[in-house]
């Protein structure tokens, strides 16, 4: 990820928890809302209810690689604050179902125009 895509700052996420919009899937929550950029800004998270370090550690791995292969797919619309959390649910799936999750989440969230295929 480019250093201008992480969402950062205290304010960032208080400002996305307050004001922005949620969306629930089976493995991760998304908090979305819109931003003045023409970028998106995401953040990965996975508290300690996930697991451990390696665990936690893993859970995010998921979900980027989940979302960097979304973006490479599917006309992703662009502006928006996200937050991935992790559910517990996410312990022991694939990428795979990982990325179905994000998707379901994103097309709900109408973050994701259309799949180009």
């Amino acid at each position: 990820m480019l250093k201008k895509t992480v969402l950062r700052g205290k304010h960032n996420f208080s400002a996305i928890y307050n004001k922005g919009r949620s969306i629930g899937d089976r493995c991760v929550v998304l908090f979305y809302k819109k931003n003045s950029l023409d970028y998106n800004r995401i953040a990965f998270l996975a508290s300690k209810k996930v697991g451990n370090s390696v665990v936690r550690n893993r859970a995010r791995r998921l979900m980027k690689e989940s979302y960097r292969q979304i973006v490479a797919n599917s006309d992703l619309a662009q502006g928006y604050d996200l937050i991935f959390i992790a559910r517990t649910t996410i312990i022991n799936l694939k990428c795979a179902d990982v990325k179905k999750s994000i998707e379901a989440a994103a097309k709900r969230a109408g973050i994701i125009k259309r799949k180009s295929r």
